[in-house]
């Protein structure tokens, strides 16, 4: 909703506000946080003498105004706020001074259109703020809120109706100041297979800049980050969340002043920015995400995740749900034919697996990563009957087919740049430089973008394909474009270009699942959910890594467009084994796949498959779609647990995970969340087994003849038989198991084995299903 209320704009959602009022030619921002009852005398910085330093910004309007001590949408350029503003610009002449004054505030039916960029759907109402430099520089500020979510999305258009041009050098989407200093930052940092760590630290004065350089948003720092109280948990306290709809490079700052403000900036990464408008022109800067909750992360995760769902992912992906598919990259690498992948399709068939997909080598001269990148042309050698005929396979076995491409990058042993080598991103002055034997294609050229356009929109229609995994394996680097004049652009650009050709094929092609992949989250943002309904979290399949990044991500993006897969142990990442049930357990709470020969499997594992698939396909909506909180944060002393609740609350899955075993430890209750107190629930263990070979000589104990742990007999009983796991199933109140949580079961330590013990070794976990009872039960 947006009002007026005397002064002041009031713009709110369901349980926040946001509030503004002009000071003079000023906006003041007076509020943002609870919705409250605003009032402008209580609400304004009060300021009636200057201090002794102090730049007075006006002595016409006001003798005593000083930019420092205020609140502000935006900051005049070089008029006495010495910290940093949204805005660094240049006139033609060198002057850096725009004194931008407000004007007006409109209640609009919709934003605008943000030019080439990607933006939140399903508004109702916008707020815009007008401002105006003495030279003719305008500024509009809009605020657009999501009511049901929670959440106000805001950005920037600067437009250039000076007479000569304006070059901008820093354009952030929003600049947010809040008059309190007590808070913490947590940023979702890491790398490659080590996505989504998070950094929780206290802020001291002066300004904490974080982001990405890299032409990506990076797995470095994804551009989601938190504010939050210091006393903030999972349920309790007040969070600032914030985030981005864009892709490319960027940059967020938290900077505390000398008086007791904090201001919050994120947008385009202004380093080695340069962007002119020439008279007329404007610019629009990404959307970005701002939301408040008094009932800490987990409140927060529900913000956002409602906010991706119903006004980030495009409209017919939103509430359909995702099969269950099967990648034949670990099972194959690059070294498969027909033969293989038939063979891997029957089994996956046969398991309930409804999705196959081709991974990496299917085309070209790409018999390894040194070469054919950038050619569409069907290796018949590896697929004689070509796409259409492996498909046409598949769907005898009532199996879609899926398919990898990587269209943003080139190999030099490539007929594409053999044909085209000026279409790499280099610069004139030296050779580029290489990372996984890939240069960057130049997407700021429109000439590549129509190739890539053509060529896949030439794919998707040779056979019936109804998924692509879109990867992109390449950081940016010798960042220059012979088709710009203004190098400063260059990142932007290469942005708006892959947009142009994201955009277009997939409006083209609709019925097509697209799912995002930058060597795993190296690009998870906001930005490609909009085309794309779900990426590839991490490459990272460990199931106690996953646990963590899906934990932490989920703070500002929801489990429904993460992909989750169930991979061969040793991990092929970390080396580490973890039960097949496990790694299964944590998988489920996502869009579920495997990655992994199904044709090596054991008997015995092949069974626990196909009741991992029965499973989950019978909680598909619930998985998927429920609300999930998180009840506790993994860490290697104590695990970690999840819970996810249909949004009539009538289900429920809890994932619990194991960390490090301690042995004989006390095994409090676990508390749930979100259920409904007044429900009797049934409170059940899923049935699940533990490999036999993890007892190895305790086997001794329990069997009437003697074995050798690690011998012949062992290891064939191994893939024939498990050692069954705890079976637990009893009701319980809602309120009960949110107030006093579930009593778990004894572990195994060594002293004994039966039905209520339970074998958890490190790294295992366990789901826990309610189901709400009838009324007459």
């Amino acid at each position: 909703m947006i009002y007026k209320q005397g002064e002041i704009w009031c713009v709110e959602t369901r349980n926040t506000g946001y509030y503004i009022a002009p000071r003079g030619p000023l906006a003041e921002q007076l509020h943002y946080g609870r919705k409250i009852r605003p009032e402008l005398q209580p609400l304004q910085q009060k300021i009636s003498v200057c201090f002794g330093t102090d730049v007075i910004y006006d002595k016409a309007v006001d003798p005593s105004l000083s930019l420092l001590h205020l609140g502000l949408e935006l900051s005049p350029t070089e008029k006495g706020d010495f910290r940093q503003g949204a805005l660094a610009l240049r006139s033609e002449n060198g002057d850096p001074v725009f004194d931008f004054r407000y004007l007006e505030g409109e209640i609009l039916s919709q934003p605008p259109i943000c030019t080439d960029l990607p933006q939140a759907h399903g508004a109702k109402e916008c707020l815009v703020l007008r401002f105006s430099s003495p030279q003719g520089m305008r500024a509009e500020l809009y605020y657009t809120p999501y009511e049901e979510c929670d959440t106000i999305v805001r950005h920037m258009r600067l437009i250039n109706e000076t007479h000569s041009c304006v070059t901008l050098h820093r354009a952030m989407s929003f600049q947010l100041d809040l008059p309190r200093q007590d808070l913490t930052l947590t940023t979702l940092t890491g790398a490659w297979a080590r996505e989504f760590c998070p950094q929780t630290t206290a802020l001291r004065r002066g300004i904490t800049c974080f982001g990405s350089t890299c032409g990506t948003s990076s797995h470095f720092c994804n551009p989601f980050f938190l504010l939050s109280d210091p006393q903030a948990c999972e349920k309790d306290g007040e969070v600032y969340g914030f985030n981005l709809i864009y892709s490319g490079s960027h940059r967020g700052s938290v900077e505390l002043d000398s008086y007791g403000m904090t201001r919050v900036m994120s947008g385009i990464q202004p380093d080695g920015f340069a962007w002119t408008l020439e008279h007329g022109e404007f610019f629009d800067t990404p959307q970005a995400v701002l939301s408040f909750s008094d009932q800490g992360r987990n409140g927060m995760r529900q913000n956002m995740h409602r906010f991706v769902r119903a006004h980030i992912v495009p409209d017919q992906w939103r509430e359909r749900e995702r099969p269950i598919l099967v990648n034949n990259w670990e099972a194959t690498y690059f070294d498969f034919n027909q033969k293989k992948l038939v063979s891997l399709a029957k089994k996956a068939s046969e398991l309930g697996v409804e999705l196959f997909v081709l991974d990496d080598g299917w085309f070209g001269r790409r018999t390894d990563d040194t070469r054919g990148l950038g050619d569409f042309d069907v290796n018949l050698q590896k697929l004689p009957n070509g796409l259409s005929g492996l498909a046409e396979y598949l769907g005898k076995r009532n199996l879609n087919f899926g398919l990898w491409v990587e269209p943003e990058m080139v190999c030099m042993d490539s007929a594409l740049y053999e044909q085209h080598p000026d279409w790499i991103v280099a610069s004139p002055s030296c050779s580029p430089s290489f990372s996984r034997n890939q240069l960057v294609l130049d997407l700021c050229r429109r000439e590549v973008q129509d190739y890539l356009i053509e060529q896949l929109s030439q794919i998707l229609s040779s056979a019936p394909i109804r998924y692509v995994k879109w990867d992109m394996n390449r950081h940016h680097s010798d960042r220059y474009s012979a088709s710009l004049l203004e190098q400063g652009r260059f990142s932007h650009a290469w942005i708006l270009g892959l947009y142009r050709v994201l955009k277009s094929v997939t409006q083209s092609h609709s019925d097509v699942l697209f799912e995002g992949c930058a060597s795993g989250g190296n690009r998870f943002d906001l930005g490609i959910l909009c085309y794309m309904p779900q990426i590839w979290l991490s490459d990272d399949t460990d199931a106690w890594e996953r646990c963590k990044m899906q934990t932490w991500a989920s703070l500002g993006y929801p489990q429904s467009v993460m992909g989750c897969h169930v991979t061969a142990v040793p991990n092929h990442q970390t080396l580490r084994s973890s039960p097949l049930e496990s790694r299964f357990d944590v998988a489920a709470f996502g869009l579920l796949g495997y990655e992994m020969d199904l044709t090596q499997v054991t008997p015995v594992q092949e069974k626990a498959i196909r009741e991992q698939i029965a499973f989950y396909k019978e909680h598909r909506t619930l998985f998927q779609q429920g609300q999930l909180l998180c009840l506790m944060a993994p860490t290697p002393e104590k695990g970690g647990a999840w819970i996810v609740v249909s949004e009539d609350k009538q289900q429920a899955a809890v994932l619990e995970m194991n960390g490090l075993l301690t042995p004989n430890s006390a095994q409090p209750p676990l508390r749930l969340q979100g259920l409904d107190p007044d429900i009797c629930y049934q409170v059940c263990v899923r049935a699940q087994g533990l490999e036999l070979s993890s007892f190895r000589s305790l086997l001794n104990h329990v069997l009437p003849v003697r074995v050798k742990g690690d011998g012949l007999l062992v290891h064939l009983a191994d893939g024939l038989y498990q050692m069954p796991c705890e079976q637990i199933c009893y009701t319980a109140q809602g309120d009960l198991l949110m107030h006093a949580g579930i009593r778990r079961p004894q572990m195994f330590s060594g002293t004994g084995y039966n039905e209520g013990v339970r074998p958890m070794p490190d790294f295992s976990a366990r789901i826990w299903l309610l189901t709400a009872l009838n009324s007459e039960e």
